[in-house]
């Protein structure tokens, strides 16, 4: 009996570091995969919250919808100037700086209300200021030369403006961190081009 029973132990005992001979790779590996997956089903949801910048309040909304398409009169409004003859180079170069710099934010703006599955213009009506009406922007179309430069940088001065008072609300009242940084670019550029404009009119 304790002959058959030490056999059968070290039968065992074999079986056991056989396979722990065998397989150290294979649990290691296992072991790996598991860390691994464990790992990526903590941070995944992390990283994703962050790449999403998905936190927000109404005025973000409200700064993004109408912040919107006051960049894009502002386009419109370089394009008619840039088109134009004989309009004063430092005026023409200022239309091409606000295209570069207002097109990119056209386009984050776009981005953001998509992330936050809201439209890109606003069902109430929310009144802009600086915006031109459709008269205004015949006028400036219609000018020419020297005149029509400075239409456009009275024009664009009112403009600006407006732009700037809707990025002080944003920075007192905004939640995403995103739009809020964008906000003060736009007081901070924006105001600077304004005094750059008055000492273009008075150049004129």
């Amino acid at each position: 009996m304790r002959t058959r029973l030490a056999a059968t132990t070290i039968a065992a005992a074999a079986v056991i570091v056989g396979a722990a001979a065998c397989s150290p790779n294979e649990e290691a590996s296992d072991a790996t995969h598991d860390m691994s997956s464990m790992s990526a089903s903590h941070e995944a949801p992390h990283s994703s919250q962050a790449s999403a910048g998905t936190e927000h309040n109404e005025a973000d909304v409200m700064f993004a919808q109408m912040m919107l398409p006051h960049h894009e009169q502002a386009l419109v409004m370089s394009d008619i100037i840039l088109a134009k003859p004989g309009v004063p180079g430092n005026v023409t170069a200022l239309a091409k700086r606000i295209k570069d710099a207002q097109g990119p934010e056209i386009d984050k703006l776009k981005s953001w209300l998509t992330a936050w599955n809201e439209p890109t213009h606003s069902s109430m009506d929310h009144e802009m200021d600086g915006m031109l009406s459709e008269d205004q922007i015949a006028q400036l179309r219609a000018a020419q030369g020297t005149d029509a430069a400075r239409l456009f940088l009275t024009q664009m001065i009112e403009h600006h403006e407006g732009a700037v008072d809707m990025a002080k609300e944003e920075i007192a009242d905004g939640k995403n961190t995103d739009a809020v940084e964008m906000a003060r670019d736009i007081a901070d550029s924006q105001q600077s081009e304004i005094d750059e404009m008055k000492a273009m009119l008075k150049g004129l």
